[in-house]
């Protein structure tokens, strides 16, 4: 009776010390998890802070940037009008085509892009290449002054601050094309051109058209024997709608590295924010409405219509359409 009275003590104190066991594992496993959450924690914060740090550094330096350029060329301060838009001039630099035959390479393509900050929202601003600047067509500034002699002329044309400038050639682009795997776009017309001496032949048929990089630039290339450069401009806009719904599709997201690496290597930019995660960034940015498209308001020349004239009172009435003044603004305008 004794044996079993102290088998049974023992047996108890065994079982107590198993619990004991189990309780100060079941601590220590609670304490770890903890401890291992809260060290992530403080470790995705401490890393998004830095991320976050870095990206507004960025930008910061971008505007101090931007603001500097104004000073140096003598615009005085930075118009605040502006501050609540990013406006991007973007040139498409073509090798291949060059009306003044100087072999040095112009501006084929000119499209001021506008992104409203607060609300995501783009608007596209396309020049014709042949605008008529006063001594020369405005695709040759390029050729003789470069990216800063563009920004500066195109921001004096419209009125409009431009803060940033892409320079990207065509076969660059269509290289983006193709990573993005290629732009489902109507083509409003049969295209029929070929240019031996230029090595390029362009034929397409009416209809819907599933075109790689290599075919995007010769739609966009085309200029037609009705329209010319009005017709080319309009199918830019065409075009820049299309591209902006592939942009914004999910299938896009796993190509950001290569497309940023492109950036990175291939595409002269005033911006050096351009790696995948910044890329990524501005896509969550962006609005899912379909950009809005203008062309500069102008007119063919009477005796030449390889020339577009701009219309001053013309631009002036549909840039304060697009960027409107405010009640302060207005006031001190009127002044």
């Amino acid at each position: 009776m004794a044996n079993k009275t102290r088998d049974n003590i023992r047996r108890k104190r065994k079982i107590k010390r198993h619990r004991r066991k189990v309780r100060f594992f079941r601590l220590l496993f609670v304490v770890v998890v903890f401890g291992l959450i809260f060290s992530a924690t403080i470790f995705v914060g401490f890393t998004f802070y830095q991320w976050a740090a870095h990206i507004y550094n960025e930008y910061q330096t971008m505007y101090q940037g931007y603001k500097t350029r104004i000073e140096e060329r003598g615009g005085g301060s930075a118009d605040a009008r502006f501050d609540g838009y990013t406006n991007v001039l973007i040139m498409g630099i073509d090798n291949g085509v060059n009306t003044e035959n100087s072999g040095q390479p112009q501006a084929d393509t000119i499209i001021l892009a506008s992104l409203e900050n607060d609300t995501g929202r783009l608007r596209f601003i396309t020049i014709p290449r042949d605008t008529w600047m006063g001594q020369s067509k405005i695709s040759a500034l390029y050729e003789n002054g470069g990216a800063s002699l563009m920004v500066r002329q195109v921001s004096a044309l419209l009125g409009v601050s431009v803060h940033q400038y892409i320079i990207v050639d065509m076969s660059t682009f269509a290289e983006i094309v193709d990573i993005l795997g290629g732009i489902d776009l109507y083509v409003e017309t049969d295209m029929d051109y070929d240019d031996p001496e230029g090595e390029l032949s362009i034929h397409f048929k009416q209809g819907y058209q599933h075109l790689d990089g290599e075919n995007t630039q010769k739609y966009l290339r085309y200029r037609g024997t009705e329209l010319k450069d009005v017709g080319r401009a309009q199918r830019q806009q065409r075009f820049v709608k299309a591209l902006y719904t592939k942009i914004l599709q999910l299938e896009t997201i796993p190509k950001l590295p290569a497309i940023a690496d492109i950036f990175q290597k291939r595409i002269t930019t005033s911006a050096e924010v351009f790696d995948s995660a910044h890329l990524a960034n501005v896509l969550r940015k962006l609005a899912s409405d379909t950009p809005q498209t203008v062309m500069l308001p102008g007119a063919p020349a009477a005796d030449d219509d390889t020339m577009w004239l701009p219309d001053q009172a013309g631009i002036d009435e549909k840039m304060h359409e697009l960027f409107p003044l405010s009640e302060f603004d207005e006031n001190n305008r009127n002044e």
